[in-house]
This record gives C-alpha cells, sequence and structure tokens, in this order.
C-alpha cells in the first residue's frame, strides 16, 4: 500500500493516539493541524513538552505533580492544614481544587483497591497517608475517592485503619456524586456543592 507521509509522522501520530480521548484518526488531526502551524504550534508545544518532561515530578509529602518538592500545594500556608482530603489521581486533586470550594491539604493515593486487578495495600500510598496522620496535625479527613465499587472498597478500607485515631473526624462527599462518576469529569459547581454537603462516616 503507497504511504501518504513518512515513518516519522506515523510515529507521531502513534504517540498521540495513546493520549486519553484522542485516538488514531483525533491524532492525525492533530498532528496535520501541527505540521500545518509549525512556528505558532508544534515548536512550541514541543519545547513545553520538553520542558515538563525534565522539571516534572511527584510531590514527596501529598503525590501531586509539580515542579516544585513539595508541591506548591503543601507549601502554600494560607491553607488549612488541619484538613486533609483523600483522592484516587492527581486528576482529581486538580478537578476539586479547580471548583475553589476546599482550601485544604490533600493526599494522592495513586488508584483504588481492587483484587481482580491485584492492587493491594501496599501498591497505594496508605503508608505515607497514615504517617501523615501520626504527626498528629490532622483534624479531619475527607474521603473524596470516586464513586465506584473500587473507590468505595478503598473508602471502607482507610476509614477502617482510622478508626484508631480518635482525634480524626473522617467525612465523605456528598452521595449527591453519581454513581459510577469520576470527579475529573464532574463540573466545578458539582464538585464544589459535593465537598460542602460532605457527611461524617460512622
Amino acid at each position: 500500500m503507497p504511504k501518504s507521509h513518512s515513518s516519522d509522522i506515523d510515529r507521531l501520530i502513534q504517540v498521540l493516539a495513546k493520549v486519553p480521548g484522542l485516538g488514531p484518526r483525533s491524532a492525525r488531526r492533530a498532528v496535520l493541524m501541527m505540521l500545518k502551524k509549525k512556528e505558532s504550534l508544534m515548536t512550541p508545544l514541543a519545547e513545553r513538552l520538553e520542558a515538563v518532561a525534565e522539571t516534572v515530578g511527584e510531590c514527596e509529602i501529598c503525590g501531586n505533580l509539580d515542579t516544585h518538592n513539595p508541591c506548591h500545594v503543601c507549601e502554600d500556608v494560607r491553607r488549612d492544614s488541619s484538613t486533609l482530603c483523600i483522592v484516587e489521581e492527581v486528576a482529581d486533586l486538580w478537578a476539586l481544587d479547580r471548583s475553589e470550594g476546599y482550601k485544604g491539604l490533600y493526599h494522592v493515593l495513586g488508584g483504588t483497591l481492587s483484587a481482580l486487578d491485584g492492587v493491594g495495600p501496599d501498591q497505594l500510598n496508605i503508608s505515607s497517608l497514615m504517617e501523615r496522620i501520626e504527626s498528629g496535625t490532622i483534624k479531619e479527613v475527607i474521603l473524596a475517592l470516586n464513586a465506584t465499587v473500587d473507590g468505595q472498597t478503598t473508602s471502607h478500607y482507610i476509614s477502617d485503619r482510622l478508626s484508631e485515631f480518635e482525634q480524626v473526624k473522617i467525612t465523605a462527599l456528598a452521595h449527591g456524586l453519581p454513581v459510577g462518576g469520576e470527579l475529573d469529569y464532574l463540573d466545578d459547581g458539582t464538585l464544589m456543592a459535593a465537598m460542602r454537603a460532605r457527611n461524617s462516616i460512622e
């Protein structure tokens, strides 16, 4: 079959197609647009990608991704350091913070417990979470995990682990969040309302 473009372009399309939400067709369109606008689009994008790849890393405290370590969230003295919001992934942290309904600290688990996928407590950032709780500065833990079976299983597990800390109040996002929904796809108003209407966990 005759080729209409070089293998370098093919490889670029293949890489972009791996980005969630794109796929082969969208990746082809994106590459064509970048090739047509090299100076205004492709070159700046390449420079930014290289810079981010070199400078961004995982925060040693909360697991956020940032150019600073500790990250901007953990270093922000204006935040309520007595409140800790637990999320599955960095995307969830960004989504909640974007809603501006919460001004405390975060802890990224890096996933959820899943027996089918072989993910246990040791594969998540739970030991570092316990260390933060043991420091004695945290007064409230907000379980902001996705409303999925694995998310709820993980919430129950963490709640059980934290039950020994009597000084820590454990809350969860309001049940108004759609079952099966993921935080990163919810609008800011829904996230803000859920954060404000969080409930105590018995």
